[in-house]
């Protein structure tokens, strides 16, 4: 079994779905993955705010 670094998988999976459904969904998967990644990185910036100062 060859090794490929994940880049290389994550550009021949959006190959992939660019030849099956169009470039539509390839968007819709950018995106959703932008709005998960931007989520994520507020969850942890904002957790070290909750601390209690008692």
């Amino acid at each position: 079994m060859e090794h490929h670094p994940a880049a290389v998988r994550l550009t021949e999976a959006a190959a992939s779905a660019v030849q099956q459904h169009g470039a539509g969904n390839l968007l819709r998967i950018v995106l959703i993955v932008m709005v998960l990644g931007c989520v994520l990185t507020a969850w942890f910036l904002l957790r070290g705010y909750k601390r209690k100062d008692d």
